[in-house]
């Protein structure tokens, strides 16, 4: 019998995307059919969205919806099955999903998806199960629990705890919740709303992007204030690592890359190299390649790593980077790019092109997040033969088999990881990285293993197939 779930988030690839989120929620529907699991998916009407809708028609209306007009509007696009939450009031802006032009917040986030939170509970009614993803869909779940008709089980998804949806408690008369919901036990967070907190109060089950990182967020290190909640609801949450679309993300088909290739056919790589050097004003040479494709914050160790930079040109080693975020890292990178021309280049911004091609080309990916809920730039290095150079933490320490003496004699180690978010743990790292890539059959070992470990999303679909089946069993609490 085929279980049909309402998938909601603010983002999904291939429709609009800032981060790994989008890839999850893009890559759900094809990971759980093989499940009986129909995953329809309820998105924000972005510009973007409504405008490649295919064979659209209008599921609702909405005269009033938390004070503006809104259409459910359903219909197909970039291969999912989408209902779009049309309210141009809402959603109808230029800029991106969460802030505007001038880069910040867009001030009337908080309305903007308790309305997608609103609107999806009601979708979520005629289905058998809500999955909402992080702060911005999370209010769904708090919706079901406060609403008068039975409550369709839910899931909540955190793929990051370190944005916990939190507005002022002004905010609470406009989201239609009865008063009895702000209570610590309901949406209350420190004396506001937390979106994120309500939905993990109110969830059947709660997930995180990786097993380690499900652990962690126990301790006020990595909580954001809601260790607490997680650790009464412990028995209610489930570490489910990632997967990545291996179709899209295949270097032996990437159109992206200068030169396909497989674990067979490792040297074609060189080819992807000089593409990279070429598009970063590298000096061409044989010697290691590091590269980041990341966001560049103080959460993903940049700051760490723009102040070793020096030091990896002093080991021999050179850096592509590609990203942005903090200006004071934007600058800083940009900086040591101007100190060591040829041997460090820097492009501010994002582009899935180039980020494909950085993993097809670069040696070595540098990740040292001071937490990572899951990660997926590891698994695309792991996928490409581009072996990382990580912190131990959340799913990075899940995913990554650190090249130790026993790991190498034994031919298992796929990466580097090191403890502790300090230059002198990512510079001994690097040296590590460093010396095993003077060892030609060393590193071509580190390759070829993370090359065949399976980073596909069938495993993972069917542990969330599993889930949702159990919530809905007849003996589910």
């Amino acid at each position: 019998m085929t279980v049909h779930v309402l998938s909601v988030a603010s983002e999904a690839y291939p429709l609009i995307k800032t981060g790994g989120l989008a890839d999850v929620v893009g890559a759900l529907p094809a990971a759980l059919a093989p499940h009986d699991v129909r995953l329809t998916t309820m998105l924000p009407g972005y510009p973007a969205v409504m405008t490649a809708l295919e064979k659209s028609q209008v599921l609702h209306r909405y005269k009033d919806l938390l004070g503006v007009e809104a259409r459910l509007v359903v219909g197909a696009a970039g291969g999912l099955e989408i209902i779009a939450l049309d309210a141009p009031a809402l959603f109808t802006r230029e800029g991106g999903p969460y802030s505007g032009p001038d880069g910040k917040d867009w001030p009337d986030n908080g309305l903007r998806f308790a309305a997608l939170g609103r609107a999806a509970a009601d979708v979520a009614r005629a289905t058998d199960l809500l999955h909402a993803h992080d702060w911005q869909a999370a209010m769904a779940a708090a919706y079901l629990r406060f609403g008068k008709e039975a409550a369709t089980p839910s899931v909540v998804t955190i793929h990051n705890i370190a944005f916990p949806g939190y507005f002022p408690a002004q905010i609470f008369p406009a989201l239609g919740l009865p008063p009895e919901a702000f209570t610590i036990e309901g949406v209350e967070y420190f004396g506001g709303v937390g979106f994120l907190k309500a939905g993990l109060q109110a969830a059947d089950a709660i997930t995180t992007v990786s097993p380690t990182y499900a652990e962690e967020i126990r301790e006020p290190e990595f909580g954001m204030g809601l260790e607490g909640l997680i650790t009464a609801r412990r028995e209610r949450v489930f570490g489910i690592v990632n997967g990545i679309d291996t179709a899209i993300w295949n270097p032996a088909s990437d159109q992206n890359l200068a030169a396909v290739y497989d674990a067979r056919t490792l040297r074609a790589r060189s080819e992807n190299r000089r593409a990279v050097e070429a598009a970063f004003g590298l000096t061409e040479s044989d010697g290691p390649l590091f590269c980041v494709v990341s966001r560049l914050t103080e959460q993903k160790g940049m700051d760490i790593l723009a102040a070793v930079t020096d030091a990896l040109v002093a080991m021999g080693g050179r850096l592509a980077v590609l990203g942005s975020g903090d200006a004071k890292l934007e600058a800083a990178f940009t900086a040591a790019a101007a100190r060591h021309p040829g041997r460090i280049g820097v492009h501010i911004g994002y582009d899935e092109a180039l980020s494909h091609l950085l993993q097809g080309g670069a040696d070595a990916i540098v990740i040292p997040s001071r937490f990572e809920p899951c990660g997926l730039t590891q698994l695309y290095g792991l996928r490409y033969g581009c072996v990382p150079v990580a912190a131990r933490t959340g799913g990075l320490a899940d995913t990554i088999v650190d090249a130790n003496e026993a790991a190498l004699a034994s031919g298992v180690a796929t990466g580097f990881l090191f403890d502790g978010v300090t230059e002198d743990g990512l510079s001994h790292a690097l040296q590590r990285a460093i010396t095993a890539f003077g060892h030609r059959e060393r590193w071509r070992s580190l390759q070829k293993q993370g090359m065949k470990a399976d980073f596909s999303w069938g495993r993972s679909g069917q542990r969330y197939a599993e889930l949702y089946k159990r919530l809905l069993a007849p003996s589910a609490e």
